[in-house]
């Protein structure tokens, strides 16, 4: 008779090892279609801007690992990600040397300060983005047409402003190329202060002006979904942010459809896409736990429409993100599962008085 024996093993059960480079090198094929798009939409500006702040990025990286005495980290790749995410979250005419500071403060301040990859609190992308969103507000809000002409044989004069000059005025430029109908606006900013609606398909498709990658929000989502499938993302935390904002929106949208913009606006317009899919779902800033994971999520979607409607800012993703990073330890604590057999507190505390 044949024996048959059964074969027992200690965890991990792990049949496709999945390290921190192949699930970073993963983001970035991700991102690699969007930063496509920003380049076909916007020209070789957008080009430019990526390999300004990814080199930037890199180059912060790699002077604190000397500085540290460390080993060079660049090749977790998450450096990388966070120069691309940087620069799709900028203008597309945005001055090059200040994407270059964008991208020291982001991994200086946002990653090294905290000891480096998996000790930060906050997105290295989103520091960098709120860094020159305080430095250069006029620069930060000054958008550039989609789909112009000689896009691809010529910069936006704003892009190769000189170093610690200020940018030009781009009025005359727009005028030359002749974009018809560009307002310099983008569809947040015409709703929130001209009350002016954008078409859902252009919405969806990015047909419109805004930072260099947050225009086509299908794309964004299809790209995110690639990650998903590849178990390298929780979707829960986007669907939650994307539950909190239709939640949020949808009642005031109900109490005074005049003034505020309806869900399906609100999900498809601005950087929501990029942050719920790309930021937020970052593992380092966001809660372990399922409940964690629930809470982190409407509260982010819940600050986004927050910001939007009643803030001094079109956008809102970004700071509620930071927000939401910050929230992360707290949220962790409250959510923690309590371990099989043990009292909680409140009656570890009546016990000792009694």
């Amino acid at each position: 008779m044949s024996k048959k024996h059964i074969v027992l093993h200690t965890a991990p059960h792990v049949k496709k090892p999945q390290d921190v480079p192949t699930i970073m090198r993963h983001v970035v094929y991700a991102l690699l279609p969007i930063v496509a798009f920003a380049v076909y939409q916007f020209g070789i500006s957008v080009l430019a801007l990526v390999i300004v702040t990814t080199l930037a990025c890199l180059g912060t990286e790699r002077f604190f690992n000397w500085m540290g005495n460390k080993p060079s980290s660049l090749n977790d790749w998450s450096s990388t990600i966070s120069g691309i995410l940087l620069a799709l979250t900028l203008p597309p005419g945005f001055p090059l040397w200040m994407a270059a500071v964008a991208g020291i403060a982001g991994i200086a301040i946002g990653k090294a300060v905290f000891g480096g990859i998996g000790y930060n609190v906050f997105n290295p992308a989103l520091v960098g983005r709120a860094f020159v969103q305080a430095a250069f507000p006029v620069a930060i809000t000054t958008w550039t047409p989609a789909f112009f002409m000689g896009r691809f044989s010529e910069f936006v004069p704003s892009s190769l402003t000189a170093p610690f000059m200020m940018p030009p005025e781009t009025a005359a430029w727009v005028k030359q190329v002749a974009v018809d109908g560009f307002t310099g606006a983008t569809p947040l900013s015409l709703h929130k202060f001209q009350h002016i609606s954008t078409a859902p398909f252009d919405l969806y498709t990015g047909m419109v002006a805004g930072s260099a990658g947050e225009t086509s929000a299908l794309l964004i989502l299809v790209c995110g979904m690639y990650l998903v499938i590849r178990k390298m993302m929780n979707w829960q935390i986007p669907a939650w942010i994307f539950v909190g904002v239709v939640a949020t929106s949808g009642v005031l949208y109900l109490i005074n459809p005049d003034k505020y913009a309806d869900p399906v606006f609100m999900l498809f317009s601005g950087g929501l896409m990029l942050g719920a899919m790309f930021m937020a779902s970052d593992m380092v800033g966001s809660p372990l736990t399922p409940k964690g994971v629930m809470i982190y999520g409407l509260l982010i979607g819940f600050l986004t429409v927050l910001i939007r409607q009643f803030g001094s800012l079109s956008e809102g993703i970004m700071y509620a993100i930071l927000l939401g990073n910050a929230m992360t330890p707290l949220i962790d604590t409250w959510t923690q599962p309590r371990l099989f057999g043990a009292q909680p507190k409140s009656a570890q505390s009546k016990g000792r008085a009694a």
